[in-house]
């Protein structure tokens, strides 16, 4: 692993506004044929910014694929960078002190270690969009049912049943699913964030084919109903929604 530290530049990242996410890639993958990664430079790097004097602040970490021969040019070698899950929670709010040679913009692993942590901030709130906006993807899902941020989602969620939709980005599919009585909607789609199917038939035969297969999934919600309402009525809801949507003869549901 290797640890980089990029600086506002002429030529390259120039203040803040450029901090976006191809420009950080495309400036990161770029490299002089003779610099401080060497021949191979290692499988993971994690990037940070100069943040004021020697703090430096994590932006994202690459998962190096190697180079890429046919964007070589006479200077520069060009590598094949996809971005990683490596410390993402930490992506904007660990802030460490670079060593007291600033100029030395890439470290290994090892003395990157020793650095100390300058900060660590709070996460940014991820606000309650309402029940009619809601609209994630399935990594998003794992997220919300887990991180700190997501904390007034899984309240609103937690306190309603309702009827919601899977909808799968790959086919065009929809499922319809319900939450009723004690689990609520945070409860059902907690097993989603777990195992990407929760237990739906046609969803466990996807997911049988392809583990993976459920970060095509989009999920949304169709109707809430409070806590105190029966059964009987949400099921009833489901049933109108999977007719009118047609996933029982062209989507997802299998009863």
């Amino acid at each position: 692993m290797v640890i980089l530290r990029h600086t506002y530049t002429d030529d390259g990242l120039r203040a803040s506004g450029d901090l976006t996410v191809d420009n950080v890639l495309d400036y990161t993958r770029r490299q002089e044929h003779k610099n401080k990664l060497g021949k191979n430079p290692p499988r993971h790097w994690l990037v940070f910014m100069a943040d004021g004097r020697r703090r430096s602040r994590f932006l994202v970490a690459y998962e190096n694929h190697g180079e890429v021969p046919g964007e070589r040019t006479e200077t520069v070698r060009c590598f094949d960078l996809r971005p990683s899950d490596v410390l993402s929670v930490l992506a904007g709010r660990l802030v460490i002190e670079w060593s007291g040679d600033t100029v030395n913009w890439a470290k290994t692993a090892d003395r990157a270690s020793v650095f100390p942590v300058a900060e660590i901030a709070d996460p940014e709130v991820v606000p309650f969009p309402g029940f009619d906006n809601v609209l994630i993807d399935h990594a998003e899902l794992q997220a919300m049912v887990t991180d700190a941020r997501y904390a007034g989602w899984r309240t609103a969620l937690g306190s309603v049943q309702g009827v919601y939709l899977i909808a799968d980005a790959s086919t065009g599919q929809l499922y319809v699913g319900k939450a009723d009585g004690a689990e609520r909607i945070l409860g059902r789609w907690t097993a989603y964030a777990r195992d990407g199917h929760g237990g739906n038939i046609a969803l466990r035969g996807l997911a049988g084919l392809d583990p993976t297969h459920a970060r095509s999934f989009w999920f949304s919600i169709l109707r809430v109903f409070g806590p105190s309402v029966p059964m009987a009525e949400v099921d009833a809801a489901e049933s109108h929604f999977k007719n009118a949507l047609l996933t029982r003869s062209h989507g997802l549901n299998r009863n």
